[in-house]
């Protein structure tokens, strides 16, 4: 049963983005509908455990939310840009090495020598795996292809949003249901400045922004029962079960949402999952 849990982070993760994308609208709605869902779910959970935090370890959890909301935004526009099955496994990937390097780094984790190599042979394969995931031997007009060095920046500047996500709970030392509510407001508020700022007040009056409120609960389904499969499988099993959603998502991709890979393409996407997959176990297992 406890497996069974833990894999419930990675399925409703992994249907996100094709959620997310049948459901269809801007970025900014998008957004909105999320973090609007997620706060809300994550009111009437703290209605009902009320877990203790201080005013620094919640503010500090604030940021963390609201680093997630703008690194979220961006993984959206890049849906719009590239397709789901193109953008997951770059995302992933990049999230992996991202909160990696920041364990290393700033947290002192892989103190070890052999958990240096590992570390450093998972993180290679990650990286190959990524690489692999965008080979397509289709040929695109130039009409047709987004501007690489603009989509690269928006990989960029969501990896450092998620990365925050991480790092300020880590900080704040919080763990477990503490975080969740302020987490949930954080998202909220920097989903509403983001919206403001590029958009105006009248997205939140569009009905495809309130039908978003969807993406929320289903996020909000994997993020609790995350919480719960770290608390009885451990953190290393529950992070690595979760990382099965880039596959399930990559795969909607392609297969639901129709994005189009030609038969060398699928293989060479397939193989970089795979690669992905293992290098995130391969973290995981080290998380303990």
């Amino acid at each position: 049963m406890s497996i069974l849990i833990g894999l419930i982070p990675a399925i409703a993760w992994g249907i996100l983005p094709i959620v997310v994308t049948k459901i269809g609208g801007k970025p900014v709605n998008q957004i909105i509908g999320t973090t609007f869902g997620t706060f809300i779910v994550a009111i009437i959970t703290w209605l009902f455990i009320r877990p203790d935090i201080a005013v620094g370890q919640f503010w500090l959890t604030v940021l963390s939310g609201a680093s997630w909301a703008f690194g979220q935004y961006l993984q959206y526009m890049a849906f719009q840009r590239i397709g789901v099955s193109k953008a997951m496994p770059i995302s992933t990937g990049l999230q992996l090495v991202g909160t990696s390097l920041l364990g290393v780094l700033a947290f002192g984790e892989w103190s070890g020598s052999v958990e240096l190599l590992i570390g450093f042979i998972a993180l290679v394969i990650i990286v190959v795996g990524i690489v692999l995931t965008t080979v397509d031997g289709a040929k695109q007009t130039d009409e047709k292809r987004p501007s690489l060095g603009v989509t690269i920046l928006i990989f960029a500047l969501s990896t450092l949003g998620y990365v925050g996500y991480s790092a300020f709970p880590r900080l704040a030392n919080v763990s477990g249901w503490q975080g969740f509510l302020p987490q949930g407001l954080g998202m909220a508020l920097m989903a509403l400045v983001l919206t403001l700022v590029t958009a105006g007040p009248h997205i939140l009056s569009e009905r495809v922004t309130w039908i978003s409120l969807i993406d929320g609960v289903v996020f909000s389904i994997a993020a609790l029962t995350y919480l719960i499969s770290a608390q009885r499988n451990g953190v290393a099993t529950g992070f690595t079960l979760s990382q099965m959603n880039v596959v399930l998502a990559t795969l909607g991709g392609i297969f639901i949402l129709r994005e189009h890979r030609t038969p060398r393409g699928l293989v060479w996407t397939v193989v970089g999952l795979l690669l992905v997959v293992v290098g995130g176990v391969m973290i995981g297992n080290m998380a303990v």
